[in-house]
């Protein structure tokens, strides 16, 4: 039950290192894979994709593919709402963070 939960929470932090990342410059869906992994986020490609998808369907990634190693790859990057969402997202991490860092 606790696994279930935490997964549910961490969501939120995935979604805001997405955001993150996505400001700084743009990126394809497997090195998101790994930079998450390197956090401790064990992530799938069955779970990261439709979480990109719905962060596009939301306006706050953009989708362009370009050829890399003669790969179509799909880079992402923030939008302007997504650069809002992102600092609104920061303000309220770092108000929740100081409240329960004891």
């Amino acid at each position: 039950m606790s696994e279930k939960i935490l997964r549910k929470l961490f969501l939120g932090f995935i979604h805001i290192h997405i955001l993150h990342h996505a400001a700084k410059e743009p990126f394809y869906g497997s090195w998101m894979i790994e930079e998450l992994k390197e956090h401790g986020y064990e992530i799938s490609p069955g779970t990261l994709y439709p979480l990109l998808h719905s962060l596009e369907s939301d306006q706050l990634l953009k989708m362009h593919e370009k050829v890399n190693e003669g790969k179509i790859r799909k880079y992402y990057s923030i939008t302007p709402m997504g650069a809002e969402v992102l600092e609104d997202a920061r303000a309220k991490a770092y108000e929740l963070f100081k409240e329960i860092k004891e």
